[in-house]
């Protein structure tokens, strides 16, 4: 048993570890710099969290469907929300809006202390919490509901993430921000180029800083079984 958990994490062929180690040294390339970021990306399973039949494409730097009209996010995406959400320093509690395979939320785990992770889309969810169960991931928080309300009941979060495209920043998730907090987010018009946003709550309001173009699915209301 403890062998086919092994190989199960560890993988062969297209998900072994040089295929992994491959994938890394292109997220360095393109900018990637945190280390615990990249450690953290090193040692993840990414086959894990898709169909099996894609999982030959898990290590490629891309976003696959995953189901429900939803995708996992391409890894340098993922590395590169985490790293904005680190820059200033460690964080204590961060709320994830969109848990989808959980990928992301495996990586928020590892790197921060607590996660609290909304997802509208129970199937998604019911698979993400079975995948951070197997990798023994315990510092993950689950709600299902509408991801536009966050989860105001256990606010104010120390950092925000939100792995689906607003037209505009919901401000349900703005009043959560504690002072100080980051929140990264992207913006815009679903099915055109969006904007990857970093906004930080400061004394007297937000500041808000542009990052680049981004293609990520909708952020959607309404919890769906």
């Amino acid at each position: 048993m403890r062998e086919q958990d092994d190989l199960m994490r560890h993988g062969i062929g297209f998900t072994s570890e040089r295929t992994r180690e491959r994938l890394i040294k292109r997220l360095i390339e393109e900018g990637v710099s945190n280390p615990k970021v990249i450690d953290v990306l090193r040692r993840t399973p990414r086959h894990l969290f898709v169909d099996e039949a894609l999982a030959h494409r898990a290590y490629e730097d891309t976003a696959l469907p995953i189901g429900n009209n939803q995708t996992i996010s391409q890894p340098f995406m993922v590395a590169h929300m985490s790293e904005l959400l680190l820059e200033a320093g460690p964080l204590d509690k961060v709320l994830e809006i969109g848990t989808g395979s959980g990928y992301q939320t495996a990586i928020l785990a590892q790197l921060v202390e607590r996660v609290f992770s909304v997802e509208r889309i129970k199937v998604l969810q019911d698979r993400a919490k079975e995948r951070l169960t197997a990798l023994n991931l315990r510092n993950v928080v689950f709600r299902w509901g509408d991801g536009c309300e966050g989860w105001p009941a256990l606010a104010p979060y120390n950092g925000i993430i939100v792995t689906a495209v607003a037209p505009e920043v919901p401000q349900a998730l703005l009043d959560q921000l504690a002072p100080g907090g980051r929140m990264v987010i992207p913006v815009g018009p679903t099915g055109e180029t969006q904007q990857l946003m970093l906004i930080v709550r400061e004394e007297h309001g937000f500041s808000r800083r542009v990052l680049g173009a981004v293609r990520f699915v909708p952020l959607l209301t309404g919890p769906l079984a």
